[in-house]
């Protein structure tokens, strides 16, 4: 998988923004809004290529995002998983250095500013 495109998918806009701000590399961020129906998610393997870009999926820990993550594991095996601490529940409430470290354990580059 060397130097395919990466894609994170999140689940909420919130999630999205808090991950932009710490990655500081050219990463597409797909965002489902909550769980996808099948039209939904076929449009996102379609209009991402996402057969063939390395895809991480990072969602919420709770019921919500473990319906999503088991959803998109079935679509995409290839993906790999980043998970946030469950004491934070959200990507969104998980503090940025958490999520940096989370983002360069799958070898996405982060800003080191949140590494301290």
């Amino acid at each position: 998988m060397g130097d395919e495109e990466k894609v994170i998918i999140v689940e909420g806009r919130s999630d999205k923004e808090q991950i932009r701000k710490i990655i500081d590399e050219d990463v597409t961020i797909i965002c489902t809004n909550g769980t996808l129906g099948i039209e939904r998610l076929e449009q996102l393997l379609y209009e991402y290529d996402l057969d063939h870009k390395q895809v991480y999926i990072m969602v919420d820990e709770d019921s919500a995002g473990h319906k999503l993550r088991k959803q998109l594991a079935r679509e995409l095996p290839h993906a790999q998983h980043i998970y946030v601490d469950r004491t934070y529940r959200e990507v969104a409430a998980t503090p940025a250095p958490e999520l940096a470290t989370a983002l360069l354990s799958r070898s996405i580059m982060v800003n080191p500013f949140f590494l301290a």
